[in-house]
């Protein structure tokens, strides 16, 4: 089941190309856009099949290709037909009247991530990863904002007996879920409740499951991970030199060495990598270092999936997708597969711009919950307008400080 999606057009400003390179950014450009007007046909782009691939598969290594890959539509089609499709956007599914369900103009997807595990009902799952990622009209460069796992937002009424209300966002996930919504339930209305938190809506979506992330890492091999502050795991330790959940460690009645991440630049393993990743209450900046972390996550494996010959092999490039074919739902917006993989071409590894909200750090109200300050409310409006890559350079300090 999909959504129709469309898609926002307009004229790129003269001389700009409405792209920011990852550091300081020095040139001011306006995230240039396609004439307007109305639904179009679809082009066919030669992209890297790769940086399609990956959006499709979640997003998550999404942006990293500069090189060709292997396969075909046909090929790609056949190896993805095992990635689950619903529909998670809903009624925050870009309309008609935003542009059209053509891959024209700026892409705009919801990333969630679940920590989903055997004991829990499907119910019951909140989604603490709340990613936005937006690709300009140029289609050569992408940008992941967190939004705090924290932040309070109006969650609205639901066909599911939910009347409505104010709390953390990250509930508005479990309570579309409740009463069988499921994790399509769960993830309309963090779409819904994201849209009216910032006016975006969304081409695409994705529910990313972390349990089975940790296959597509190991897919991978290892990825390169730079620790800037060390932390000791709160959910895993060593038993006989062997990480184990802690659950299961303290079953075997044996000592425990718990699992700690030193400072500087590691490769680490899927487990490792991703139990870093999840770490956030030990960490000086709460959940928002644990957003970076992600973050970095996200462009690790990126850079790792290109870098490695993953995408140029395709015995490899089955395997990654199998892997992140468990661990992905998906929603192209009723774009097929195969055609949005082919969408992007010119975006790499090095084009995954990071950034931040709240400048990194708490920005609490008497609630307990964080609140959106006007920078950050500024930056989903440039989202929305397609001017981001402007907004930077205007506001670096809204870039994160992971390498």
């Amino acid at each position: 089941m999909s959504v129709q999606t469309s898609r926002r057009t307009h004229s790129p400003a003269p001389g700009s190309s409405g792209r920011v390179p990852p550091v300081i950014p020095t040139q001011p450009g306006s995230g240039g856009r396609g004439p307007g007007g109305g639904k179009k046909k679809r082009t066919k782009r030669k992209d890297p099949l790769w940086a399609k691939l990956t959006l499709v598969l979640g997003a998550v290594l999404m942006v990293t290709s500069g090189v060709a890959i292997v396969g075909s539509k046909a090929v790609i089609g056949q190896a993805t037909n095992n990635i689950a499709q619903r529909n998670l956007l809903g009624e925050a599914g870009k309309t008609e009247a935003e542009g059209g369900n053509n891959l024209e103009g700026p892409i705009d997807m919801l990333l969630l991530g679940v920590d989903a595990r055997a004991r829990w009902a499907a119910d019951d799952v909140r989604a603490d990863t709340i990613i936005v990622l937006h690709i300009p009209a140029s289609h050569d460069q992408a940008y992941l904002i967190s939004i705090p796992r924290n932040t309070e937002a109006h969650i609205p009424a639901s066909s599911n007996g939910f009347k409505g209300g104010t709390d953390k966002i990250n509930a508005a996930f479990q309570i579309g879920a409740r009463n069988g919504g499921g994790w399509e339930g769960g993830a309309q209305m963090m779409a819904k409740t994201i849209k009216g938190m910032t006016g975006i809506s969304f081409d695409g979506a994705a529910i990313i499951n972390f349990g089975g992330f940790k296959n597509v890492i190991d897919e991978l091999g290892t990825v390169r991970i730079c620790v800037t502050e060390e932390v000791s795991s709160l959910h895993m330790s060593y038993v006989d030199g062997k990480p184990m959940w802690n659950a299961d460690a303290k079953k075997t009645g044996k000592a425990r060495k718990p699992v700690t991440y030193k400072k500087g630049c590691q490769e680490m393993e899927g487990w490792q990598a991703l139990d870093y990743s999840r770490q956030r209450k030990t960490l000086r900046n709460g959940d928002y270092d644990r957003q970076q972390n992600q973050q970095q996550l996200i462009k690790a494996m990126a850079k790792k999936a290109s870098e490695s010959g993953t995408l140029t092999n395709p015995i490899k490039l089955n395997g990654l997708i199998k892997a992140a074919g468990k661990a992905f739902v998906l929603d192209t917006g009723g774009v097929s597969i195969e055609d949005f993989i082919f969408t992007m071409k010119g975006v790499t590894g090095n084009d995954l711009v990071t950034l931040r909200t709240n400048g990194g750090t708490f920005n609490g109200n008497g609630n307990n919950r964080e609140v959106l300050n006007q920078l950050s409310m500024d930056m989903f409006q440039a989202v929305k307008d397609d001017k981001l890559a402007e907004f930077v350079v205007n506001n670096p300090d809204v870039l994160s400080t992971r390498k």
